[in-house]
């Protein structure tokens, strides 16, 4: 598998698949070098994006893998590159987020990231805020 920042060719393949942010924002995230794209061989198989939490707290807001490649590593790999990444940018911590109805929360505890709080929105699952020391 190789990691990659997206570039502006990338733009369809994540707008087909994220409808978690505007299409417009990911334009902007894609200059920003704040999307990797995921590929297995000549074949983008997920992203991986983020922004700053605080404006200065790298945190990871979206992992996608498509189903047929999910379950082979590609998350780890993905997260733990994006780690070693902020690592070398002087980051000393990151943050993810997820839902307490999804199974991605055991995922990110096996990687070493902490419960560090939640949001409670009206009508939404409760959204369990991670944190993991670098």
């Amino acid at each position: 598998m190789h990691i990659h920042i997206a570039v502006h060719s990338d733009y369809d393949f994540i707008v087909d698949r994220d409808k978690h942010v505007k299409k417009e924002l990911v334009k902007r995230k894609i200059e920003e070098e704040e999307i990797y794209i995921l590929q297995e061989s000549d074949r983008k198989i997920g992203w991986m994006r983020f922004n700053y939490f605080w404006d200065h707290t790298p945190f990871m807001n979206m992992l996608w893998i498509d189903d047929e490649y999910r379950g082979r590593g590609y998350g780890k790999k993905v997260v733990c590159y994006w780690e070693e990444e902020m690592k070398k940018k002087g980051f000393e911590s990151i943050m993810t987020s997820t839902q307490s109805d999804e199974g991605a929360q055991h995922f990110y505890r096996k990687l070493g990231y902490k419960d560090a709080g939640c949001l409670l929105q009206e009508g939404e699952p409760l959204e369990m805020i991670m944190v993991k020391k670098l």
